[in-house]
C-alpha cells in the first residue's frame, strides 16, 4: 500500500509518516528531502525559496514515478510533503489508484489561532527545517485553501480543530 500525506506546511505530516513507519515498518519519502537533495546538487535551478506550485511542477512528476515503480514491486511506501496535488489522481490509471490512500492534514482557522506558539514550537521535532518563516495570517490562509481543494477533488483529509490527535490510518 501507499500512503501518501499531504496538508499545509507546519501540520505535522513529517511526524505522522514518522509515526506510520515505527507502527507499520513501511519506508517513507520526504519529498523536502528529495527537493533538498535536487537542489543542492544542482540538479535544478530551483530553491528552497521557489514557489511551492514551481517545486510541485517539478517534482511531483518524480515522486508520482517513484510511487508507481513501489506499486509495480509490490513494495509500501509512505510518501509526505507539501508538493503532492490534491488532484492527484489524474496522474494514476485504475490498477494504481487502488494501492493508493491519500490524507491531507488540514488545521481549522481557530485551532492555529489558539495553537500558534506551539505550532511554531514543534516545528522542528523530526526535522530541522533551514526556512521557517511561519507566519500566522499565511499558515491560516493556506490550510483554508487546502481544505476547499479536498472537498473539490474528494481528498480525505483529517481536520485538525480543538485537538491534536494523530488517527489512525
Amino acid at each position: 500500500m501507499i500512503y501518501l500525506i499531504t496538508g499545509a506546511s507546519h501540520t505535522g505530516k513529517t511526524a505522522l509518516a514518522q509515526r506510520l513507519l515505527e507502527k507499520y515498518n513501511y519506508p517513507y519519502l520526504s519529498i523536502d528531502h528529495l527537493k533538498m537533495g535536487l537542489i543542492r546538487s544542482d540538479n535544478t535551478n530551483l530553491t528552497p525559496l521557489s514557489s511551492d506550485g514551481e517545486l510541485t511542477n517539478y517534482l511531483w512528476p518524480i515522486v508520482k514515478e517513484m510511487v508507481k515503480t513501489a506499486i509495480e514491486n509490490k513494495q509500501n511506501l509512505i510518501v509526505e510533503g507539501c508538493y503532492i496535488p490534491l488532484d492527484w489522481q489524474k496522474d494514476f490509471e485504475k490498477e494504481y489508484l487502488e494501492n493508493i490512500k491519500i490524507y491531507c492534514l488540514v488545521m481549522s482557522e481557530k485551532y492555529i489561532k489558539n495553537n500558534f506558539d506551539d505550532i511554531k514550537k514543534y516545528a522542528n521535532v523530526i526535522e530541522n527545517r533551514l526556512y521557517d518563516d511561519c507566519d500566522i495570517d499565511e499558515l491560516i490562509q493556506d490550510n483554508a485553501q487546502r481544505l476547499i481543494l479536498c472537498q473539490k477533488f474528494g481528498v480525505d483529509y483529517i481536520f485538525i480543530d480543538d485537538e491534536y490527535k494523530m488517527q489512525e490510518i
